[in-house]
């Protein structure tokens, strides 16, 4: 019998969308104000979902409580109160887009959690704004 498991999670983090290889008019025309050059932040929600079998001796998918310290050590202390364009080297040369951070996320969290079970990210940049990655 296949479960699902889901953790919140949240960060707040500054941004820029742009593509340095644009002119700022191009850039300006496709991202709007989300290229300020001075960034602009979000209060980011997300929800990690495991999905697996029921261990038949401890009752659990997962336990929670590693899935929450993964969500600590991978996403909340590289990301929480950070530029993501200047402090987080996995969006030095790409674009911070809600698309890009959670596939970001994925990839630090799926090396954590084994193999068998599958993984889902949902990750909100507004309320009304989220993305979803399945892998």
């Amino acid at each position: 019998m296949r479960v699902t498991i889901s953790r919140k999670a949240h960060f707040n983090a500054a941004h820029r969308l742009y593509r340095k290889d644009w002119s700022f008019e191009q850039n300006n025309a496709v991202f709007g104000k989300c290229n300020n050059p001075n960034f602009h932040g979000h209060n980011y929600e997300l929800i990690v979902s495991v999905t697996g079998e029921i261990d038949s001796e401890t009752g659990y998918v997962m336990d929670v409580k590693f899935l929450s310290d993964i969500i600590k050590e991978e996403v909340e202390n590289q990301m929480d109160h950070k530029n993501l364009n200047l402090d987080v080297p996995e969006f030095q040369d790409l674009n911070p887009t809600a698309e890009n951070i959670v596939v970001v996320i994925w990839n630090k969290i799926r090396k954590r959690i084994p193999a068998v079970h599958d993984l889902e990210i949902v990750l909100y940049e507004t309320p009304r704004n989220f993305v979803t990655f399945k892998g």
